[in-house]
Parts: structure tokens; C-alpha cells; sequence
């Protein structure tokens, strides 16, 4: 899980929280402690946008340090091991 978010958002730059549960597959309340931890560990960031006059988007993106470790892990991992394989015709 804590690389599907790590990547996604190097991927995309940033993401409103329910695009990232959404896209990683993810439930708020049972995986909002992941979140918190890669917060917590310095490797994405949250921040808020202000929405309307007394509301706010509750938004992510990966810091320099989650970069570095996607860089450095996993997309080597990734180019050896793609997802999806492509057929030869």
C-alpha cells in the first residue's frame, strides 16, 4: 500500500485524499493511519486548500525524501516487473 501512494503520487503530483484512497483502492478510515505514518515519516506532505467560504480540501503530494525512495526503489523494481505485460503479436 505504502508504495501504491508513494507512486501515485509521483505520478500525478498531487491528490486530493478521496482521488488517493480512490486510485490506491484504499478505504479512509481503515488506511488513514498508513497515510498519517508516510506523513509522519517525511515521505509525502499534506496540506489543505481553502474550498468555498468555510470549508477545505484536504490535499497530498510526495515530499523530496518520497521521491528519492521511488526514484531509488521503485521504478527499478517497477521496469523489472511491470504490472501489465505487453503481447508480442
Amino acid at each position: 500500500m505504502r508504495k501504491d501512494i508513494l507512486l501515485k503520487l509521483n505520478e500525478f503530483g498531487e491528490l486530493n485524499q478521496s482521488q488517493l484512497m480512490s486510485y490506491c483502492g484504499l478505504n479512509n478510515v481503515a488506511h488513514k493511519p498508513i497515510i498519517d505514518d508516510l506523513v509522519e515519516k517525511g515521505l509525502i506532505i499534506r496540506f489543505e486548500e481553502p474550498w468555498g467560504r468555510h470549508n477545505r480540501i484536504i490535499k497530498y503530494k510526495v515530499s523530496e525524501k518520497g521521491k528519492e525512495i521511488a526514484k531509488a526503489i521503485f521504478e527499478p523494481y517497477e521496469l523489472l516487473f511491470p504490472r501489465r505485460e505487453e503481447k508480442n503479436e
